[in-house]
């Protein structure tokens, strides 16, 4: 028999967050989070998240041993201001039992109609910033630290218990040689010239941060038009700006602004951390971050964590500017894969900005709904 518990103690936050630690053991492709880290970002004290949401924490357990977990989402700026009558969940995980899966679903399912709520969707997280989507497809492939793996039974359970498909992401990588310098070096000076734009490339992070705000502005300007997005407030901008933007390589991060020094695009690059966190193994201490500072000083495969580009210059040839700096960066740094994040299938311009680097797309990856009436 299954049972629920909700994880409210820090030693059962421990247990939530190490139970995929036990599911995919010797999984060679599963990247593990670091601990200490993801049980920061359930901490109501430390998560600006929770100004705006309320989650619950969900294990199920079967003959004391934890055979599933489940987070039940309710982000208010998305059922109030949004009148996006939706709970979420996320960081869902089961062994392949039915059971266990379908009672997990139906907590979420029980909180949403208490909340008069529409229907659910998941696996997402907080917000546009957290990891999104169950992998449907390229389970041979290295998961990252900015995405959830799974094992290939999951879409069954959700297809299964009458869920159906909301939203579909792709995910795409090219060689680093497949960026031919011809196809934007000429395009970069015409635009530049022609709207007075240039290039801001760092080598310090404080350098980075006096910016940050401009580019958590533009980012909400540049996808707030997307089915999934909820924006980003002014406490979340303090909080990623100590959770991420202390953490990237600054000469990965690339800002384009006007000739009043207004930011009007920026890119940000992170190396890869997978390898270095399969090393880690959850724990920072003792080898876990020279692990991670080995990869953050010498990976050799990147990946495209955000592109945004304001809505009056898009379609202009920007990314030309973009292209072109990284190029420099990459051809400095001996890059030799460029991978990117999920990007919704929907988004045409995304698609349109990379295919001169002939993608491939490697694995996908959805959310799920279902109605709650």
């Amino acid at each position: 028999m299954v049972t629920l518990k909700e994880a409210r103690t820090k030693s059962e936050l421990k247990q939530f967050v190490k139970f995929p630690f036990a599911l995919y053991k010797d999984n060679p492709y599963w990247v593990p989070p670091i601990i200490a880290d993801e049980l920061a970002s359930f901490d109501k004290t430390k998560n600006p998240a929770f100004e705006n949401a309320d989650a619950w924490f969900f294990l199920a357990v079967r003959d004391g041993a934890v055979v599933g977990r489940v987070v039940v989402i309710i982000n208010r700026l998305e059922t109030n201001d949004q009148a996006i009558k939706k709970v979420r969940f996320g960081w869902f995980d089961f062994i392949d039992d039915t059971a266990v899966s379908e009672a997990l679903l139906n907590k979420v399912a029980e909180i949403g109609r208490q909340h008069h709520l529409d229907y659910m969707e998941g696996p997402v997280g907080f917000s546009n910033l957290d990891k999104v989507g169950v992998l449907t497809e390229g389970f041979e492939h290295i998961g990252s630290m900015i995405t959830w793996y799974n094992h290939p039974y999951y879409k069954a359970h959700y297809e299964g218990l009458g869920f159906v498909k909301e939203k579909e992401y792709m995910e795409n990588k090219f060689p680093a040689s497949n960026a031919d310098p011809k196809l934007f070096i000429k395009l970069n000076d015409l635009i530049k010239r022609r709207y007075g734009l240039r290039e801001i490339n760092f080598t310090k992070t404080k350098d980075v941060m006096p910016m940050a705000d401009q580019m958590f502005d533009l980012f909400n300007k540049t996808y707030s038009k997307l089915s999934s997005f909820v924006p980003i407030t002014e406490v979340q901008k303090a909080y990623f700006k100590k959770k991420y933007i202390s953490f990237i390589n600054p000469e990965y991060i690339k800002f384009i602004v006007d000739k009043d020094h207004k930011l009007i695009a920026f890119s940000i690059v992170m190396p890869s951390f997978s390898k270095a966190l399969q090393k880690a193994r959850g724990k920072l201490f003792p080898f876990g971050l020279y692990h991670l500072l080995k990869a953050k000083r010498s990976s050799k495969d990147v990946y495209f964590y955000l592109i945004g580009i304001h809505p009056d210059y898009q379609n202009k040839g920007v990314t030309a500017i973009v292209f072109n700096e990284y190029y420099k960066t990459f051809s400095k740094k001996g890059i030799q894969m460029c991978y990117r994040t999920p990007e919704l299938e929907e988004n045409i311009a995304i698609k349109q900005m990379w295919k001169h680097f002939d993608p491939v797309v490697y694995k996908r990856r959805r959310t799920y709904r279902k109605d709650l009436s």
